[in-house]
């Protein structure tokens, strides 16, 4: 919105605060521009942010910037003066990709007669940076990998618009690294774009991990506040980390809570374990919740056949198993390993419960076999017999989907007329975004209750 000004001379215009919507008043949260700048038709002038959204004001007309009447921490509304301007009657819109050459070289002059208007003044810069971080700072500063970790200084001191921080940040670019081609040497859009093209040319940079930029820890002598020891990580350690990583930042994890009512199956699980005879229990074979577990999300995964499925290397296409192999994560003292109970489906409660036994033995002697570890449908991690209500275990890829498993615990339910003690278990589904959605997790918590309150059913 513009408007010939009071000022007597000549020529000059008020710009105003256009039709902001159905907002009082919104906060100046940055300026864009200062006196002297020449700016174009469409340039952003300010940024303001109401409690739902940011947004930017654009020039309503091409000229020079004579004097700007407001700042940051400002409130306007519509109709608020925020520039004088010097019109120049061009109707050059702003590049938010690069500037004709022509633009370009008029930009120069300005740019050489006033450098210090090539950035906003009022950006604010961080009062106070902690001591780790300015280790980091400096770590990045000395890596010349253009996908270090973004450094917050050199970031708020660049010259862009809030939308180009924004694409920026989502791309993991340090905008202090990026040379600006627009007027007056403006980060924009195609800058950015540019950059990352240049960085993915250069091949894989230190520290990026499936397209995801993880900044290097700093190294810290952790001996200057106390005595220390270190313990060196077993092979299992650091390759499961290796991999648990991995998944955790190249697989959209969801999780889904839930409870299934396991009263009667465990009057079940009791009769069947008093009934096991004398050269099973010498043989260690145990009846537990897990066997039960097994068989129910088999029944799952025949009910939703989209869990039981893996994404092929291109993450294009979604392989389908008609097998059913579930993975039991086991808790040795030298770290996790996953064994597979094979063809779960054609196995009865009796073979699981004996097999259980074979491959956790196999794991704490370390005797497992690579073969033993894979082809897994689904993993299920349980951690009744140690504690805890819920949490949130990783999928281990390439699977789609694990199964947590938590602590049981007797819990009034009411049934419709009075409370009832039902021992109830917790359920804690994670799973890949990418395959599953929302509808199909809860539909399979659902089910593996229902599986599972069934004890008639169970003992079949």
């Amino acid at each position: 919105m513009v408007k010939d000004s009071g000022v007597k001379d000549s020529g000059l215009k008020e710009v105003l605060v256009p039709d902001i919507g159905d907002f009082d008043s919104v906060e100046v949260i940055e300026v864009l521009v200062a006196v002297g700048d020449t700016i174009a038709v469409e340039d952003s002038l300010i940024s303001v942010e109401s409690d739902k959204a940011t947004m930017e004001i654009p020039a309503p007309e091409a000229g020079v910037v004579v004097d700007v009447k407001i700042a940051v921490g400002d409130s306007v509304s519509q109709g608020s003066l925020l520039l004088i301007l010097e019109p120049s009657g061009d109707a050059v819109v702003a590049e938010e990709s690069a500037e004709t050459p022509a633009a370009q070289e008029t930009a120069a002059p300005a740019q050489a007669a006033a450098p210090v208007a090539s950035k906003p003044a009022s950006v604010a810069q961080p009062a106070h940076i902690p001591p780790q971080q300015t280790q980091q700072t400096q770590q990045t500063q000395q890596r010349p990998s253009p996908t270090a970790k973004i450094d917050e200084v050199s970031f708020a001191r660049a010259y862009a618009s809030p939308s180009v921080r924004k694409f920026a940040r989502e791309l993991g670019v340090d905008l202090g690294r990026v040379a600006g081609s627009g007027r007056k040497g403006r980060v924009i859009k195609d800058d950015v774009m540019a950059y990352v093209k240049q960085a993915l040319s250069q091949g894989p940079a230190a520290g990026a991990v499936g397209g995801m930029i993880v900044a290097p820890m700093p190294e810290i002598d952790f001996s200057q506040w106390g005595e220390v020891e270190t313990q060196k990580l077993s092979k299992i350690n650091k390759l499961t980390g290796k991999f648990l990583h991995r998944n955790w930042v190249t697989i959209p994890h969801v999780t889904q809570f839930d409870q299934a009512d396991i009263t009667d199956l465990d009057a079940l699980r009791k009769t069947m374990a008093a009934g096991l005879s004398q050269k099973q229990k010498d043989q260690g074979i145990k009846i537990t919740m897990l066997g039960f577990l097994i068989k129910a999300v088999v029944a799952g995964l025949r009910e939703l056949p989209r869990f039981n499925a893996s994404l092929d290397a291109s993450g294009e296409n979604l392989i389908l198993k008609n097998y059913f192999n579930i993975g039991i994560a086991v808790d040795t003292p030298d770290g996790l390993v996953v064994p597979v109970v094979r063809d779960a489906d054609t196995k009865s409660l009796a073979d699981i419960a004996a097999e259980l036994g074979e491959i956790s033995q196999k794991a704490r002697d370390k005797k497992l076999k690579p073969s033993d570890m894979q082809g897994g449908s689904m993993t299920i991690s349980s951690l009744g017999g140690i504690g805890g209500t819920q949490f949130t275990p990783i999928v281990n890829a390439p699977e789609v989907a694990i199964l947590g498993v938590s602590r049981h615990k007797m819990t009034p339910v009411w049934n419709g007329e009075v409370f009832t003690p039902r021992l109830m278990l917790p359920l804690s589904l994670s799973y890949d975004h990418r395959v599953v959605d929302g509808a199909d997790g809860a539909r399979f918590t659902s089910f593996l209750g229902k599986i599972l309150s069934d004890a008639d059913g169970m003992a079949e």
